[in-house]
């Protein structure tokens, strides 16, 4: 059900934000102002809230900064000069930063907690980056690698709900939450692997 909240999300939300997105680009600021502004708070929040276990307002801020992504992506679009290869490899780049930073703060704050999550953490977190890793190298060999059960949007809204409800006094949310994005991210990992093969084959 999450993993379908994902992709129903994106659509009306791009919507919703397009008015703002034209906004912002006559006031002349510019995709990539936005895309490095967003990355900036989700990195300083989670430094901030998830590294002192302020779970739930700490999912509210990250979430705000996190929607920027769909902000600048629309505003990249609607722009005269479109999306460049610099915003895209930009963007891309922050939101490793960003996602490595969140479970990374999380995991910071789990440590003598929770440390029975740390392993698993662990993986979701180095699993997360491969899904990219392997996305991005099989464009570099022209093959399109899109697809897969969790993409970041997904991955975020797992570990975003389950940290949000520990945080609102869920005792067994963040445990779920983690081993669900785990779970969730290797499998994500084999498929575009499969993906990958098959194109190869």
């Amino acid at each position: 059900m999450v993993l379908m909240f994902g992709a129903l999300l994106r659509a009306p939300m791009t919507r919703l934000i397009t008015p703002l997105s034209r906004g912002l680009l006559s006031m002349g600021i510019t995709a990539n102002m936005v895309t490095t502004t967003g990355a900036i708070g989700t990195i300083a929040s989670s430094i901030y809230f998830f590294g002192t276990g302020k779970l739930f307002s700490g999912t509210i801020v990250i979430t705000a900064f996190v929607l920027t992504d769909l902000l600048d992506g629309t505003m990249a679009r609607l722009s005269e000069s479109g999306a460049s290869k610099w915003g895209a490899l930009l963007d891309s780049s922050l939101d490793r930063i960003c996602d490595a930073a969140v479970m990374g703060a999380l995991l910071y704050w789990i440590m003598d907690r929770h440390p029975n999550l740390v392993p698993v953490l662990l993986v979701a977190l180095i699993s997360s980056g491969l899904v990219s890793y392997i996305k991005a190298r099989a464009e570099s060999l022209d093959i399109t690698c899109n697809g897969g059960l969790a993409e970041r949007t997904e991955r975020l809204i797992i570990l975003l709900v389950g940290t949000g409800l520990s945080g609102l006094g869920v005792s067994w949310a963040l445990s779920l939450g983690i081993w669900t994005l785990a779970i969730a991210a290797v499998v994500t990992v084999l498929q575009r692997l499969q993906i990958v093969y098959k194109a190869t084959r």
